[in-house]
């Protein structure tokens, strides 16, 4: 059975993630220019921009478990949703700073609210990440460096899910199924041995 899945993966090219993803972004902002959104629009953009850029993370976590686990192997597929990860990331702040904010500059007095603070942290350390997804860059890093690298996926995702459970203000369920998400994959992943998948 997982064979014939893999076999059946491997058959799908990654560019339809790609495809996928920007379809996704560009629909909601469809919706939201046609006010389709509900009464605030640019709140459910940032909010669906921003759920988006959570979901594609805890993909990208559960790609190594997964394959460890159960023989299912989304490898192919890690890259691009990390890369969409950051990418909905971007489009979350962009709506918040230029969108929500009455003013770009407003945000750095945003800043030293603490949800702010780790959003934009946790969008800061998949900078580097999204900088050398590259096979380009593996071979001129090194397969070594190049993970020890992307090992700031860790604190990245504990700094969102943080981001997530300071904007519920409070023990939401919602917020804590993210956290509690988040947290599995990451001692999944800690758990396995060295090598196993970045």
């Amino acid at each position: 059975m997982t064979g014939t899945l893999n076999a059946a993966l491997r058959r799908v090219p990654p560019w339809i993630v790609h495809a996928g993803a920007a379809g996704w972004a560009l629909w909601w902002l469809w919706l939201a220019a046609a006010g389709a959104l509900g009464p605030d629009p640019v709140a459910r953009l940032e909010q669906d921009y921003g759920t988006a850029a959570l979901w594609l993370l805890l993909a990208t976590l559960a790609v190594t478990p997964l394959r460890r686990w159960t023989g299912v192997t989304l490898l192919r597929f890690r890259r691009a949703f990390g890369l969409w990860t950051f990418g909905f990331g971007v489009a979350h702040l962009v709506v918040w700073l230029f969108l929500d904010l009455s003013a770009p500059i407003a945000a750095i007095a945003e800043l030293a609210r603490p949800h702010i603070t780790a959003g934009v942290l946790s969008l800061l350390l998949m900078v580097p990440l999204a900088l050398t997804s590259t096979d380009a860059a593996l071979r001129r890093l090194g397969a070594q460096s190049w993970r020890r690298l992307h090992r700031l996926v860790y604190p990245a995702a504990i700094l969102a899910a943080t981001h997530q459970l300071w904007i519920a203000r409070g023990w939401e369920t919602g917020a804590l199924l993210w956290v509690g998400a988040t947290g599995l994959l990451l001692g999944l992943r800690v758990g396995m041995r060295p090598g196993g998948g970045h």
